[in-house]
């Protein structure tokens, strides 16, 4: 995967529309899971952007946007889902911290793995 194809899908996963029915935050808010593979997608883009980023002092807006929502949004999606009685799969949770943690990474140009044990405590 390039950097354009990690930046473009990256968008993709956020966009709440009809004719993106399989974007990431749309089927989280209509209470589905992720379809197989997506997550792992989602995170092989964030490492291709984190290596592309790496010397640049600044993000675009909609990619700065998109980061948000994958890293923030989507957790919040996930408590409401679990608060309305969406039974996610066992390790959404914890794919939605490594995606976080990805961000985060973009973001602060070092990149973040979980603490040792971190998924234990969940």
């Amino acid at each position: 995967m390039n950097y354009e194809t990690a930046h473009k899908l990256l968008i993709a996963q956020t966009l709440t529309t009809e004719e993106n029915p399989d974007a990431l935050l749309m089927r989280m808010k209509q209470g589905k899971p992720p379809i197989p593979g997506q997550i792992t997608s989602i995170l092989l883009a964030l490492k291709v952007v984190f290596e592309g980023l790496k010397e640049d002092s600044s993000l675009n807006r909609e990619l700065a946007f998109a980061l948000y929502q994958l890293g923030v949004k989507a957790q919040q999606i996930f408590v409401a889902g679990r608060k309305a009685g969406v039974d996610w799969p066992p390790l959404l949770k914890e794919d939605l911290l490594r995606i976080s943690l990805a961000t985060e990474s973009i973001f602060s140009g070092v990149w973040q793995t979980p603490p040792s044990g971190v998924f234990g405590k969940f």
